[in-house]
């Protein structure tokens, strides 16, 4: 790939070295093995598309105590009692943290930096429903591998965008389900207009998720309004102290 941010690049070279260490650790012979025991997948999309249905929207909820380009989000960081918050608001999906996921019956999404099928394997064997596929870190044989992984163990790709170049690749790799994140990557500014830019070359058939930027009932009608089927969203519910009731709020359901 030409023109990767150094951000990308970092993280990509300690993931690439991370992933070797694991699978020194724990062979993939292993990991899969592992993941064939796993708890059954519970269909993440299926529940985006089921609340977008019922609802308007779908939401994918992040459990997170820091972020890269925010730091720290939240002290009082305990997995288990905000997944149930999140559901208790009113959220599709988690967006993936193992503890989190045992909490409640929600669909757990992996959201990693993900580079290498073994990944999507441990992420089967942690119990993790779907994986977040980012086109700006890998290319398209790589991305089609992730995929491929993916639906061996039954499990969902949110595939992730940021400009109209990644939308191409994309729609060329054909699958269900597309996130646009409206963050970008190289200066970090986050604008719901990317989102509003980039939907109208999807098809109908595709299920759109909106990423980042997302604060206000205000922002998911007017992302909902350009085509999003589900959001996700992270630091905004995670900042505040009743998660519960933020969830509703978000989701115009309070």
């Amino acid at each position: 790939m030409t023109d990767t941010p150094d951000t990308l690049a970092r993280i990509g070279a300690y993931k690439r070295d991370h992933i070797a260490a694991c699978k020194a650790r724990l062979p993939l012979a292993d990991v899969e093995a592992r993941a064939r025991d796993a708890s059954p997948v519970r269909g993440f999309m299926a529940a985006l598309q089921r609340d977008a249905a019922e609802h308007g929207l779908g939401l994918i909820a992040e459990v997170k105590k820091a972020s890269p380009s925010k730091g720290l989000i939240r002290e009082d960081f305990n997995p288990p009692v905000l997944a149930r918050a999140y559901k208790d608001g009113g959220a599709s999906c988690l967006s993936f943290l193992t503890a989190a996921r045992d909490a409640t019956t929600l669909p757990a999404l992996r959201k990693d930096f993900m580079y290498d099928p073994y990944q999507v394997a441990e992420a089967r064997m942690l119990g993790a429903d779907a994986i977040l596929v980012i086109l700006a870190a890998v290319d398209d044989d790589t991305a089609r591998q992730l995929i491929d992984a993916a639906s061996h163990w039954g499990m969902d790709s949110l595939i992730e965008v940021h400009d109209a170049p990644e939308m191409e690749r994309a729609l060329a790799l054909d699958v269900p389900m597309i996130g646009v994140n409206n963050r970008n990557l190289r200066t970090f500014e986050t604008r719901l207009e990317t989102f509003e830019s980039l939907a109208p070359m999807v098809p109908g058939s595709t299920f759109l998720v909106a990423e980042s930027g997302i604060f206000t009932n205000e922002d998911a009608v007017r992302l909902q309004t350009a085509g999003a089927g589900a959001l996700l969203v992270g630091e905004s519910l995670m900042r505040q102290a009743d998660v519960t009731a933020a969830t509703r709020s978000l989701l115009g359901r309070a």
